[in-house]
């Protein structure tokens, strides 16, 4: 298991790791990509600006709830200094990758508001990679680290297309 951390600690990390990896690959590599300019959508870009800003705030609200349950539990998002306990609870009781769908719709609400399909291939190749490291890494390193808890909750928590239900654990 993973060494507690100090509350203070626990929230500091998650607060880097916030910028320094979905504040990245959602905000730094599309604005390079982009240049976050607004694509004139004529008669349209009311509904078009309003849709776009839906996707991203959500996007936003789940990513930062999600990152926060790693500070409460202890821990932070970061392979390097995660939780103690394994975290199943809020966002995670619908979706074992709550922070990865709400990086993606980050980033599809720019493709939508900049019109730029560049973003979009973008999107797709970070939803290429980040299957990749949580078939990868994080699968097996969670399976390593929590056993069967982990395989409970992977076997009743779908990895992408959240469940329309809370799941909840039994307890043990």
């Amino acid at each position: 298991m993973a060494q507690a951390t100090s509350p203070a600690r626990a929230w500091i990390g998650t607060i880097v790791f916030l910028f320094l990896a979905p504040g990245v690959v959602a905000g730094l590599i599309p604005w390079i990509i982009s240049g976050w300019r607004w694509h004139d959508w004529g008669s349209a870009a009311g509904i078009v600006a309003i849709s776009s800003w839906v996707v991203i705030g959500a996007g936003v609200a789940f990513l930062l709830h999600a990152f926060a349950l790693f500070a409460l539990h202890s821990g932070t998002p970061a392979p390097i200094a995660p939780t103690r306990t394994l975290v199943v609870t809020g966002a995670y009781r619908f979706v074992r990758n709550p922070m990865y769908l709400a990086v993606l719709a980050i980033i599809l609400g720019q493709s939508l508001l900049f019109a730029s399909w560049a973003l979009v291939l973008y999107a797709l190749l970070a939803l290429a990679a980040v299957v990749a490291f949580v078939k990868g890494y994080e699968e097996p390193t969670l399976t390593r680290t929590y056993g069967e808890q982990y395989l409970d909750y992977r076997r009743n928590v779908p990895g992408w297309w959240p469940r329309l239900t809370p799941w909840r654990p039994t307890e043990v």
